[in-house]
């Protein structure tokens, strides 16, 4: 096969700005490798990347920050034609294309090796969602008795980290801004759905963590929520990528601990990433997959999603 088809965005705007096309497909080079998409999940900084929030980003551009397939072709003999990889971050879908194609020619750096048996839709929904979710997790340190709030709940990221908190024996809370998403949070495992933060927090000594996916809005109120000593951790940026106005001295309080988990950390964590396909084969996490569409439909997702309907994760199969 000499040519491709792949989903370009073409210049900064809305979702009609996304293109499909047909490109040729990447020839190998020194250190790369190519890669046959099976698929591909969507995310929100892609959406940002879209509209043209991503600085540094040149048009026309294959968006897409995580993709599954396998090895068509390599320069890496650890990476034998046949294997079945994941690949997140990296300036996937930035600085060169990403994941929005039938191919894409990757870094060798950022391959994962993995083995599984779950369906190509599954697998796509794992990678940036569960790595980012175990790394939020993790930066928060949630332990078994703990008191976890994730704000921003529906997003793919949160529900997996509802998954992950309550399999460590957490208690989870988790805010939507709509009721009709409630099940989907009960669902992954969380025992209190909070549609107002500001009123209906279960615990009189509020939360002993707070993981914070709405980002730039809502952390100076997080800081103020979590219990004193306790810690927030931001991972997400549905509402923005600045704090304005942030004071530090005087919106972290005392003993409050304020951390972050950036996803691009993530990269090449080939152990953490196969431990949780093993569990998702093993029914202990749950995909949360919202739904899969086609390359020609990559333009209605990127408004779906844009709309804030989506309650997990939408994915991509060419």
């Amino acid at each position: 096969m000499t040519t491709m088809r792949a989903v370009v965005c073409v210049r900064a705007g809305g979702p009609e700005v996304l293109a499909v096309r047909e490109l040729p497909v990447p020839a190998v080079r020194e250190g790369w490798s190519l890669v046959r998409v099976w698929g591909a999940g969507l995310n929100r900084s892609e959406l940002r990347t879209r509209q043209g929030h991503s600085p540094g980003v040149r048009f026309p551009r294959v968006l897409g920050i995580e993709c599954v397939g396998e090895v068509a072709a390599s320069t890496d003999p650890a990476l034998p034609e046949g294997t079945t990889v994941a690949a997140v971050m990296g300036e996937m879908g930035r600085r060169f294309d990403g994941g929005y194609a039938e191919y894409a020619l990757l870094p060798n750096p950022l391959l994962m090796p993995v083995t599984t048996t779950l369906p190509r839709e599954v697998l796509a929904a794992l990678p940036e969602t569960y790595l980012t979710a175990r790394g939020a997790v993790d930066a928060l340190g949630v332990r078994a008795g703990d008191r976890l709030l994730i704000r921003g709940g529906t997003s793919s990221v949160g529900l997996a980290a509802a998954s992950i908190a309550r399999g460590l024996g957490a208690e989870v809370a988790a805010t939507t801004r709509r009721a009709a998403k409630a099940a989907a949070l009960t669902a992954a495992g969380v025992g209190h759905v909070l549609l107002d933060v500001g009123r209906d927090m279960p615990w009189t000594a509020g939360p002993s963590h707070v993981l914070d996916l709405v980002g730039a809005d809502t952390v100076a109120d997080s800081l103020r929520l979590v219990e004193r000593g306790g810690t927030v951790c931001v991972a997400g940026s549905l509402s923005g990528w600045l704090l304005r106005d942030f004071e530090p001295i005087a919106m972290i309080p005392s003993g409050t601990r304020l951390t972050a988990f950036h996803s691009d950390d993530a990269k090449g964590s080939t152990a953490t990433l196969q431990r949780v396909i093993d569990e998702v084969e093993a029914g202990a996490y749950r995909p949360n997959l919202d739904r899969v569409v086609a390359l020609d439909e990559l333009a209605a997702a990127h408004a779906y999603m844009e709309a804030d309907r989506a309650a997990g994760k939408l994915v991509m199969l060419p």
